[in-house]
C-alpha cells in the first residue's frame, strides 16, 4: 500500500536527490518533491503542506539555516537537516533554530528512511494519544501560560508564540507533568520516542534553551523550566512558584 505522506527534499546535488527518491519509493512513499534552491522551496511551500522536509545546509542561493528560519515562519513541518557540516556546533545550531533531526554526509540512505519513519511514527502516536484520551481540545493553563496542543498554539501573556513541532511536543510533555524531575535521557526517551545515542542529550538541552526563551522573562535565570544541576529538568508552573 502506498503511503500518503508528502515529502520535500532540498539539496543541490542531483545524485543525492535521485538516490533518496529511489529509496523512498521502495518504502512506498510516492508523493515526493525535490528542490535545489531556497527560492524553489519557498515557492513550493506557498502551494503545498509537507509531512517531512529534508534540508541541505549548503545551497547555491542561500544558507540552509537562513532558509530554515523562513520555513518556520510558514510551517511547523518536521525538518531533518542533511549536511556535510558535521561539527557539534553545526548540529546544535540546526536543532536550535527549528530542526527536528540532523544527519551528516556521507550518510546511509536507509538511516534517512529510518529517521523519517521515526518522525512520522511520533506524530501518529501523538494524534493517537489525543484520540484515546478523548481530549482533542485539551488545554493546559498555568498563570500567564496556555498550551493548546490540538491547535499547535502556545500563548504567553495573551500573545501567540510560534513554536516548532518538536518544541510543542516538549512543551506538552512538561505541561502534562508539572513539578516532576526528569533526566535529559528520560526526556529524550519519552519525547523523542527512542533511546538516545551518545551525546544526543545535548538535543534536549538545546530544545529546552529555545522554549525557555519563549516562556521565561529572564531565560538565563529560568524560573519555569529549571535545571537541578547534575540531575535533570523540572517544569514549575508560574502560579506555583
Amino acid at each position: 500500500m502506498l503511503r500518503n505522506e508528502k515529502i520535500l527534499m532540498v539539496d543541490d546535488e542531483e545524485g543525492i536527490l535521485n538516490l533518496l527518491e529511489i529509496i523512498l519509493k521502495k518504502e512506498r512513499f510516492h508523493d515526493i518533491y525535490s528542490c535545489t534552491t531556497g527560492e524553489e522551496v519557498l515557492n513550493l511551500l506557498s502551494q503545498h503542506t509537507f509531512d517531512v522536509i529534508l534540508l541541505d545546509i549548503m545551497l547555491p542561493d542561500t544558507h540552509g539555516f537562513d532558509l530554515c528560519h523562513k520555513i518556520r515562519s510558514i510551517t511547523n513541518s518536521p525538518i531533518i537537516f542533511i549536511s556535510s557540516c558535521s561539527s557539534d556546533f553545526d548540529k546544535l545550531t540546526g536543532l536550535g533554530i527549528g530542526g527536528d533531526d540532523y544527519i551528516t554526509k556521507p550518510f546511509n540512505p536507509l538511516e534517512v528512511v529510518a529517521r523519517i519513519h521515526s518522525l512520522l511514527r511520533r506524530q501518529n502516536l501523538t494524534r493517537a494519544m489525543l484520540r484515546e484520551n478523548h481530549e482533542p481540545s485539551k488545554e493546559y493553563r498555568y498563570g500567564n501560560l496556555a498550551l493548546k496542543p490540538a491547535e499547535a498554539r502556545l500563548v504567553v501573556d495573551e500573545r501567540v508564540i510560534e513554536c516548532t513541532a518538536k518544541e510543542l511536543e516538549l512543551l506538552q510533555f512538561f505541561f502534562k507533568n508539572p513539578n516532576r524531575l526528569y533526566t535529559a535521557t528520560q526526556i529524550y526517551q519519552l519525547v523523542w520516542g527512542e533511546e538516545p545515542n551518545y551525546g544526543e542529550e545535548k538535543t534536549v538541552t538545546m530544545h529546552i534553551s529555545k522554549i525557555r526563551k519563549k516562556l521565561e522573562s529572564k531565560p538565563k535565570s529560568p524560573e519555569i523550566i529549571i535545571n537541578i544541576k547534575g540531575i535533570g529538568y523540572k517544569f514549575v508552573p508560574p502560579k506555583e512558584r
